[in-house]
């Protein structure tokens, strides 16, 4: 329940919610709507907290975990974003339906991955074995996130074991497939697992080569 003593009213806030879930209050509420989250802009709240009482919050606009949740209906969940002030290591949280809250990973060009590689990141190539020994980033390590079988694809029941007797949980890790889509879901299976320095590489192998970048076989 919302604690009308512990809020000053105002018109703004001065400060910035850092890992605070808020109840709306009902003045409020008609402001809001029934989707999957709510959102609402932090400058436009209707209470904020004095100083004194919460030191927990923070003026630094770069470094802000908000999260809130929906009164109206409270079976949708909630939406809450974690932005470190580092570029391009940080997560977003999506919420979706119910309690569940899916990680997506940062996904950056070739060019900002091709320049984290010669900075000491590692390569993880999630393609096929036959697409890795077609061409690949040097010094990449070849896991596949899905086998190819027949003409479809099937997920590889083992990739987060073999990847963790690869890469610690706390490497800085570049994920890459052939276009794209397997390297994110790779990269989200690996954030759910607890790795925390995963960048995914945004048209992955293609757009390294159409870029001109080095490779190897």
């Amino acid at each position: 329940m919302f604690n009308r003593n512990k809020y000053k009213r105002c018109g703004t806030s001065s400060y910035e919610p850092a890992f605070q879930i808020y109840s709306i209050p009902k003045q409020c509420q008609q402001t809001m709507t029934t989707t999957t989250a709510t959102t609402f802009d932090v400058s436009a709240a209707c209470f904020r907290v004095p100083p004194s009482s919460s030191p927990r919050f923070s003026r630094n606009p770069c470094h802000t975990r908000f999260s809130v949740l929906n009164s109206l209906n409270p079976h949708r969940g909630r939406i809450s974003v974690n932005v470190p002030p580092k570029f391009p290591n940080f997560r977003r949280e999506v919420a979706l339906k119910g309690d569940l809250e899916a990680v997506v990973p940062t996904s950056v060009p070739v060019r900002v991955a091709y320049e984290l590689l010669l900075a000491g990141h590692r390569y993880l190539d999630v393609r096929t074995p036959e697409e890795f020994d077609e061409g690949h980033v040097p010094g990449a390590i070849n896991i596949p996130y899905m086998f190819r079988v027949g003409s479809g694809m099937t997920k590889n029941s083992n990739f987060i074991r073999e990847v963790s007797s690869h890469f610690r949980k706390d490497d800085e890790i570049i994920v890459g497939c052939q276009l794209g889509k397997r390297s994110i879901m790779a990269a989200s299976d690996l954030l759910a697992a607890g790795f925390t320095g995963l960048t995914d590489i945004a048209g992955g192998f293609a757009a390294w080569t159409q870029n001109g970048l080095p490779t190897e076989r």
